[in-house]
């Protein structure tokens, strides 16, 4: 069976709407300025930043206001209780299985909140596992991450696809393992000189859709 190794966040659900969306909640619940949104969007860097670093940011700026617990739960659990799996990316993935794709999760984060976030969305009744960094010891694009993925589910890299948003840790991650790629661009221009993914699609359902598609016209 082939392998389809597919990124979480921004790439499956929104995680920045969600993140985005709990933030505007949070700022009102404490009584903070609104102004404050962009200036956490800013230093949360769409998950990349380590926690560690945006509670450290957050408690500084809000230490008379807010608790360090009530910012280190905020950051574990405001995003992955809001997101959502859209329903053309849910049909893809069901579509992907009943090809006879082994699909798993690959993502960088924390297994509390990414698992929090699979289990949320029933993606963990649709693929056939998923690995986090957290528990590999390993971040994308490091290749073993993407091998300890393919031992999980008991699969080869061979022919293995890589569909995610990140330039850098997705298409990065594919080069390095001579895996073949679909860089998710929510609309944004591919920029990287130095290398490039194999196809480019607007949203993962897309990306999903052609890496079926790619493989049946191939046979």
């Amino acid at each position: 069976m082939p392998l389809l190794m597919l990124d979480l966040d921004n790439t499956l659900v929104d995680r920045d709407a969600a993140f985005r969306e709990a933030v505007t909640d949070f700022l009102t619940a404490h009584g903070l300025p609104e102004d404050d949104l962009a200036w956490l969007m800013s230093i949360d860097a769409s998950g990349y930043r380590p926690r560690q670093a945006v509670a450290e940011a957050m408690i500084e700026r809000y230490g008379g206001t807010v608790t360090g617990d009530a910012v280190r739960t905020f950051l574990d659990r405001g995003a992955a209780d809001r997101v959502t799996l859209p329903e053309p990316t849910r049909d893809a993935l069901a579509k992907a299985v009943a090809a006879g794709w082994t699909c798993v999760i690959v993502t960088n984060g924390r297994v509390v909140q990414q698992e929090l976030k699979i289990r949320h969305t029933g993606l963990n009744a649709i693929v056939h596992g998923w690995v986090i960094s957290e528990s590999t010891g390993h971040k994308k694009p490091a290749p073993e991450i993407f091998h300890a993925a393919a031992t999980k589910v008991g699969a080869s890299l061979r022919s293995s696809w890589i569909v995610g948003d990140s330039a850098h840790a997705d298409i990065r991650g594919a080069t390095g393992i001579d895996a073949r790629s679909v860089w998710v661009s929510n609309g944004r221009p591919w920029t990287e000189p130095t290398f490039r993914p194999t196809h480019i699609a607007v949203d993962a359902a897309s990306a999903i859709h052609y890496v079926i598609s790619v493989r049946r016209t191939a046979r």
